[in-house]
């Protein structure tokens, strides 16, 4: 058997030049009837190969010949032919599962969140582009983005797509060689914060002690809300004034601040809850509250406060930061507290502080314009 032949059955296409294919059978009689039948091809019997000519016609040929799921295009060859991808793709065994691909992003240790998102992402592709199986191309691919960033998707939701169709055709797909694609450039964006009067505003407004709990632990620590919601009675370590964000962002443990007024809420809301295992428990005790029900306590509470600015729960981790960072804390210290793996992340809290902006005089307050 030549050592380009994977298993027992499958046919091997590579490219031999740019004037012929090479098309490695292992023995096999009913293959070899149908090899014979394609105008042009000869058998080298040094290198135990068959060549076919590189030609649209011959490569028509080969495909009404033989069954997708029996061949292997050589990696090269995939490049250079979307027929042959079009084929192995649309006529091959490859149809969407959406458990295959939540199994191969589990394995590879993604996070829920990623996992659901990708998913999402996924599944939309192929209901857009009409892809009943999976005949995923370049051009399919890059259309599709395309019109995404036209009708204003963000760059960040487009780059997320890309990633996630790049996921499912070398992990589920098991395509050769990756999809060509090109990813739009990420938008600098500054994140939104509350001042410190609004922060008032907003903890004072809420008057259900679970509530409140939440948003303090929120505010106080840094938390994400995913974070938040998944904290459990023993990740509060008073003796050490700290709190531990057990798998958070990237499947990493943190500990971050734990404030001694957060502490006496969170201590009057156990003496009265009473939880067991998660400190926020959801319906059922032995689930914890949904990310959802802490984005609808914030949303009561930023309402209630009468703050006009359009912002999710997420704003108080970066009013945490920004406002740390305008008390004089270190830098590097805000990223530890932040689980932030690049100083670059925190970095963007320089740009929304307002502590060395307000000392610096505007030109136009120089000037003596009179009356």
């Amino acid at each position: 058997m030549s050592k380009h032949a994977t298993t027992k059955e499958t046919i091997t296409i590579s490219k031999g030049s740019a004037e012929v294919l090479h098309i490695y059978i292992p023995y096999n009689p009913a293959h070899i009837e149908r090899i014979r039948r394609i105008t042009g091809r000869t058998w080298q019997a040094k290198e135990k190969v068959w060549v076919i000519p590189y030609t649209t016609s011959a490569i028509q040929e080969f495909m009404n010949q033989f069954e997708p799921v029996d061949v292997q295009i050589a990696p090269e060859l995939w490049v250079e032919s979307e027929d042959l991808q079009e084929w192995k793709a649309s006529k091959g065994n490859n149809t969407w599962s959406k458990e295959l691909l939540q199994k191969a992003l589990t394995l590879r240790g993604y996070s829920r969140k990623t996992i659901k998102a990708y998913c999402n992402q996924i599944e939309r592709f192929l209901s857009s582009c009409q892809i009943e199986s999976t005949a995923v191309t370049t051009s399919v691919v890059q259309t599709y983005c395309l019109d995404l960033l036209e009708r204003r998707i963000s760059h960040s939701s487009v780059n997320q797509t890309i990633s996630a169709i790049r996921f499912y055709c070398k992990h589920v797909l098991h395509y050769p060689t990756e999809i060509q694609y090109i990813r739009p450039k990420k938008q600098t964006k500054l994140p939104q914060v509350l001042s410190e009067k609004e922060v008032i505003q907003l903890l004072t407004s809420v008057t259900n002690l679970k509530h409140k709990t939440i948003l303090f632990l929120t505010y106080s620590s840094g938390l994400r809300v995913g974070e938040v919601v998944r904290l459990r009675c023993s990740d509060l370590d008073i003796e050490r004034q700290t709190l531990i964000v057990r798998q958070g962002k990237g499947q990493k443990d943190r500990r971050t601040l734990l404030s001694h007024l957060a502490w006496e809420i969170v201590q009057e809301y156990i003496i009265e809850y009473k939880p067991h295992r998660w400190l926020f428990p959801g319906q059922s005790s032995d689930r914890h509250l949904t990310e959802r029900s802490a984005q609808k306590v914030f949303e009561e509470a930023r309402q209630r406060a009468g703050i006009v600015k359009k912002v999710s729960v997420h704003v108080l981790r970066h009013s945490f930061a920004t406002h740390l960072l305008e008390n004089g804390t270190d830098l590097r210290y805000i990223q530890e507290l932040l689980g932030h793996t690049s100083a670059r992340t925190t970095q963007r809290y320089t740009h929304v502080s307002t502590k060395n902006i307000q000392r610096i005089q505007s030109p136009l307050d120089r000037l003596d314009l009179g009356d």
